[in-house]
């Protein structure tokens, strides 16, 4: 070898040249520039969501009837009105008919979805037919099912066609009328937690299942071993909305039955004591109270599930 070959064999590529750092004002209007975009959707949050909200804090400490010009600041009172009336809390009873029917909503919408993600026919038929009802306008579904459980209604006609007679008022005792607004509901819900989960499973690799084929696993330990532990997420998330939907139902019972035979819930109650009653400031203080609740059940509901944010497939 040469004096010529070595010195080309140790001949080193010179380094790439560091770009010299951008100006100072463009790196300023580089820091500036994502600003410019938030501007709008900062406004409309501020306006509609969390200007809103201050008002109703401010309201719940004075007796405005919603109406008066006047507004007289009354401090805690409509607070310790809440805690000192037992019948504020007694609707919240009707809240366990559909947290009920929200734990049956959740495993239909998890079989479903568990079903429908392998490969069977029609799959996509039945796809749209699951989530369909959640697109329909809940006042839309209020009036259809109130005519649905009136006395000689749907209902009624179609069980007639099976020979069953009955008399039964479905909207007219507590827990009929309860029972059929919370079926209503998980008819209605039932949609949003299969796509939901659905997403969740369809994201999961398909190695994943490919690999435990080959090991002999069948569709329950497919489902127990790589679709539980990789949606786990999404179910957390479902079962937080489930509950706070529960605590604040307000469409179907108020559409369907305007809160009577003991179907009124803690929305409605405030409802009527704003526009009702015209007492404003205490309808602003349970509204303060039911998001006070609602945050505590979801924190409680995070600490219970620990690791509720961690993503990933756990295989045993």
């Amino acid at each position: 070898m040469t004096d010529t070959t070595q010195k080309a064999a140790v001949e080193v590529i010179p380094a790439a040249p560091v770009p010299a750092p951008a100006p100072r004002r463009t790196r300023l209007w580089r820091g500036v520039t994502p600003w410019f975009f938030l501007v709008a959707p900062l406004a409309l949050l501020i306006t509609f969501t969390y200007a809103p909200i201050a008002n109703m804090v401010a309201y719940s400490f004075t007796d405005w009837d919603g109406v008066s010009p006047v507004l007289h600041y009354t401090g805690a009172e409509n607070y310790e009105e809440i805690f000192t009336r037992p019948e504020l809390f007694e609707v919240f009873w009707v809240s366990g008919y559909y947290l009920a029917a929200s734990v049956v909503q959740i495993v239909a919408a998890l079989y479903f979805a568990t079903i429908l993600s392998f490969n069977v026919r029609f799959r996509n038929f039945f796809k749209g037919v699951l989530f369909f009802p959640y697109l329909i306008n809940g006042v839309a579904i209020g009036f259809v099912f109130l005519y649905f459980f009136q006395d000689g209604g749907t209902l009624d006609s179609v069980l007639s066609l099976f020979g069953v007679k009955t008399d039964h008022a479905w909207l007219g005792t507590p827990v009929s009328a309860n029972t059929s607004l919370a079926g209503v509901s998980v008819w209605r819900y039932l949609g949003l937690n299969f796509v939901l989960f659905l997403g969740a499973i369809q994201s999961i690799p398909g190695e994943l299942y490919e690999a435990a084929e080959l090991d002999g696993a069948n569709r329950w330990h497919q489902f127990r071993y790589i679709i539980a532990p990789g949606i786990k997420p999404v179910l957390t998330l479902t079962v937080i909305l489930s509950i706070s939907g529960s605590l604040s139902v307000f469409e179907i019972p108020y559409i369907m039955t305007g809160g009577a035979t003991g179907t009124e819930t803690f929305v409605i109650q405030s409802v009527n004591l704003a526009f009702r009653f015209n007492k404003t400031g205490l309808a602003s203080a349970t509204a303060i109270v039911l998001l006070l609740i609602i945050l505590l059940v979801t924190w409680v509901q995070r600490r219970l599930v620990p690791g509720s944010d961690e993503k990933g497939v756990d295989l045993v």
